[in-house]
């Protein structure tokens, strides 16, 4: 991904609502790369990838959507978003006054099954009862997804940020921390007390959460885990599962496993 490329969006939904909406939702058709910058609303919003992938971040806290979750979060709420490959990012914006969804932190939703469907459905131009009878059951589905978070620390040094940086483009990258030293202008020494008073942690465990933060999207977009484990770093797919399974509590098959929907999906165009 570019971190060159912004998409310049507006950051407020208001020209898309309907006044009487519940629900205000549109959708954005972006390419690989593009970016929305470090942005707030006054509605909560829910953000979707109806398809490709969404990294939302927040804070130090990063987030990988693929079509199977969407990320609530709530107004007011910092965030910026990045998309993986060829996107269609669904933005679905809830007047807080009226909202009866109580979540006051940024949560995971499970977009299987119906949901999903009535999500999309809400993009068209629904009116009247037809659109109030789609919100009601847009609500009635809201279901969190318990998953492992994935934190970045925000740095602050020059060395670290140009360390990062590099990492980032090339999570494969395997030189030593004398040798990051050598190129940032540090002793590895140096470069080591840094990162732990930046980070909390050792060099080794700080370029393995960089190393999951690349290989989240790709496994997202489909990757298969011996094609991911290579680009950011990993001789083995067995290495790469090992260490994913350290940093975020589980398999990458569970991570992105979506949960069965309860029941068969009804036609939307009947409610």
């Amino acid at each position: 991904m570019s971190p060159n490329r912004h998409t310049s969006r507006p950051a407020s939904p208001a020209e898309f609502a309907a006044p009487t909406a519940a629900i205000a939702a549109t959708r954005f058709d972006l390419a690989d790369g593009d970016r929305f910058d470090e942005h707030q609303h006054h509605e909560h919003q829910l953000a979707w990838a109806s398809h490709g992938v969404v990294t939302m971040g927040v804070g130090a806290t990063a987030w990988v959507l693929p079509r199977s979750r969407a990320l609530w979060i709530p107004a007011g709420v910092r965030h910026d978003v990045e998309v993986t490959g060829n996107t269609t990012m669904m933005g679905l914006y809830f007047d807080p006054a009226a909202c009866p969804i109580p979540w006051r932190e940024p949560t995971v939703v499970e977009t299987t099954g119906l949901l999903g469907h009535l999500l999309e459905h809400l993009t068209a131009d629904l009116a009247g009862d037809h659109r109030r009878r789609v919100e009601r059951v847009v609500f009635d589905l809201f279901r969190p997804v318990p998953v492992s978070r994935l934190e970045l620390p925000e740095l602050i040094d020059d060395r670290t940020v140009r360390v990062a940086a590099a990492l980032r483009a090339a999570p494969h990258d395997d030189r030593s921390l004398d040798a990051w030293g050598r190129q940032v202008g540090a002793s590895g020494r140096t470069l080591a007390r840094i990162i732990e008073r930046e980070t909390g942690m050792g060099f080794t465990q700080w370029r393995t959460r960089l190393r999951m933060a690349a290989a989240l999207p790709l496994l997202a977009a489909g990757t298969s885990v011996s094609r991911v484990a290579p680009q950011v770093g990993y001789a083995t797919p067995s290495a790469f599962v090992a260490a994913f399974r350290r940093t975020l509590g589980t398999s990458p098959g569970a991570y992105f496993a979506a949960a069965p929907p309860a029941a068969p999906s009804p036609d939307p165009t009947t409610l």
